[in-house]
C-alpha cells in the first residue's frame, strides 16, 4: 500500500487517483452489444449459445424447478439458515421504514394535487456468479423489492455460481423464478424478453464490467437502479484504531478485486505512525488470505494511505472519493460525520466493520461506486417504485390563472397550448 502525504503531492494529485478508470472499454462494449443484439434477435437460441460460449453449460430454456429450489434448505446447515434468516428479517425491517406513501392536498379553492405512488408489476435481478456465490446478494435486492410491493421478480445468475445457499436465500427473499444464465445474455434477456425469459420493468444488482456495460446499453429499454462496478472501502482512521482491525477492513473489500486488481482500498489519517502500522499489519495479514492474489493484486494496484493534518481534511480527502463504504474509526466518529458529504454506506465506529453492513445490518449493500456517491444513493425501495403525479382544477381556479398560462405559453410560441385554455374561457 502506498503511502501518500497530502502536504507533499497535493490535492490535483489525489483528485487523479480518486478519478476511477470507467468501465466503459470500448473493445468490452463493442463485445455487449453484440450479444444484445444476438439476444434480442434470436433469443433463448443466442441464449444457448453464450451459455455454451462463456459458462460451459446449455441454457435450459426454463427456469428452475421449484422442487430444486425447495429442497435447498435440507442440503444448507442449521447455521446458514438462521444467519439467512436474521439477515432477511433485518433488511425487512430496515425497508419497511423506506416506504413512500400516496398523498393527496386539496387547496381552499377546490384544487386537487397529489401522487400516487406504485410498485412496479415485474423486475429482474442479477446476482454474480463467476468465482463465488452471493447469497447475500439476492437478500440485499429481492428483500427491498417485495417490501416496495413488486409482483413478480425473477433472478438471473451464473450457472457457475449456483449452489444451495443461493437457492435458500431466494427462497427466502421471494424470488418467484430463477434463471440460469449469467453476463450480458443474461441482462438482455431481461430487458428484451425471450421465448422463456419475461421482460422486466427494471433491472438491478452489481456485476463484471460486460454486465456492468449491458445495463448501461439497455437503459431506456428498462430502467437500471445503477452502474456499480468495482468494490470500494475508504477507512478514516486516527491514533485509537487498532491497526489489526482496520488492515483488516481494508482487505475484507480488496479480496473482491479479481486478478485484474479492480477492487480499491484507501486508507486517510492524520497520524503517520498509526497509517505505517495499519499498512505493516495489512502486509502480513494478506499471507494468510484463501484469496491472497486477489486481495493483493487490488492492494497493488489501487491501495493508497493519505496522510492529512487532521480529521476535518481526512473528511475532505473522503468526500473527494466519494466511497461505496466509509468507515468512521476514530474516537469521536458523531463528531465527524457532519463533515461527511458524500458516502454510500457509512460505518460508524470500531465495532462497525464493512462486512456487518455487506451481510446483516438491513441497508442494502448494493451501492453507488466510482464516485457516483456524489449524486447516487444505495439500493432501496425507491427503486422498486414509480410515482404519477395528480390534479384537479375546478373552473373557478382555471378561470383565475387562465390569463397566466396565456401568457407563457405566447412566450413559448405554442398557440395549440394556448387554445387549449382559451376555448375553455369562452364558458367563463
Amino acid at each position: 500500500m502506498e503511502l501518500l502525504r497530502l502536504e507533499e503531492v497535493g490535492w490535483e494529485a489525489l483528485r487523479q487517483r480518486a478519478a476511477q478508470p470507467g468501465a466503459f472499454d470500448p473493445a468490452i462494449e463493442a463485445t455487449v452489444r453484440e450479444i444484445l443484439d444476438a439476444v434480442r434477435t434470436r433469443g433463448d437460441a443466442a441464449l444457448d449459445e453464450f451459455s455454451r460460449r462463456f459458462d460451459d453449460t446449455p441454457y435450459a430454456g426454463q427456469p428452475l424447478p421449484y422442487d430444486q429450489i425447495s429442497e435447498a434448505s435440507e442440503q444448507v446447515s442449521p447455521e446458514f439458515l438462521d444467519a439467512c434468516m436474521l439477515a432477511a428479517e433485518n433488511i425487512g425491517e430496515y425497508h419497511q421504514r423506506q416506504r413512500q406513501q400516496s398523498w393527496l392536498h386539496e387547496t381552499p379553492d377546490g384544487i386537487l394535487m397529489g401522487q400516487l405512488v406504485r410498485p412496479m408489476d415485474r423486475v429482474g435481478l442479477y446476482v454474480p456468479g463467476g468465482t463465488a456465490s452471493y447469497p447475500s446478494t439476492i437478500l440485499m435486492t429481492a428483500i427491498p423489492a417485495r417490501v416496495a410491493g413488486v409482483q413478480e421478480i425473477i433472478l438471473c445468475t451464473s450457472p457457475r455460481g449456483l449452489s444451495p445457499e443461493l437457492l435458500v436465500a431466494a427462497e427466502i427473499a421471494g424470488v418467484d423464478e430463477i434463471y440460469l444464465l449469467g453476463g450480458a445474455q443474461a441482462i438482455a434477456a431481461m430487458a428484451y424478453g425471450t421465448e422463456s425469459v419475461p421482460r422486466v420493468d427494471k433491472i438491478c444488482g452489481p456485476g463484471n464490467p460486460y454486465v456492468v456495460t449491458a445495463k448501461k446499453l439497455v437503459f431506456g429499454q428498462v430502467g437500471i437502479e445503477s452502474l456499480p462496478g468495482p468494490s470500494e472501502i475508504l477507512v478514516i482512521a486516527d491514533e485509537s484504531a487498532r491497526p489489526d482491525w482496520i488492515a483488516a477492513d481494508l482487505l475484507s473489500q480488496a479480496e473482491h478485486g479479481g486478478m485484474d486488481g479492480a477492487s480499491v482500498a484507501t486508507l486517510v489519517s492524520p497520524s503517520e505512525s498509526t497509517a505505517k502500522a495499519i499498512i505493516t499489519e495489512l502486509e502480513s495479514q494478506l499471507q494468510g488470505l484463501q484469496r491472497r492474489q486477489d486481495a493483493e493484486a487490488s492492494i497493488r494496484a489501487h491501495g493508497i494511505a493519505v496522510i492529512t493534518r487532521d480529521l476535518e481534511e481526512a473528511a475532505e480527502v473522503s468526500n473527494l472519493f466519494a466511497p461505496e463504504h466509509l468507515e468512521l474509526s476514530v474516537a469521536d466518529p458523531l463528531a465527524l460525520l457532519p463533515l461527511i458529504r458524500h458516502a454510500g454506506a457509512i460505518l460508524i465506529g470500531e465495532w462497525t466493520p464493512e462486512p456487518v453492513a455487506d451481510y446483516i445490518a438491513g441497508p442494502s449493500h448494493v451501492l453507488p461506486t466510482g464516485g457516483t456517491a456524489r449524486f447516487s444513493s444505495p439500493l432501496s425501495t425507491d427503486d422498486f417504485i414509480k410515482k404519477s403525479s395528480l390534479l384537479r382544477y375546478p373552473k373557478s381556479a382555471l378561470e383565475r390563472e387562465a390569463d397566466a398560462i396565456l401568457h407563457l405559453a405566447a412566450a413559448e410560441g405554442l398557440d395549440a397550448h394556448a387554445e387549449s385554455v382559451r376555448r375553455r374561457m369562452k364558458e367563463f
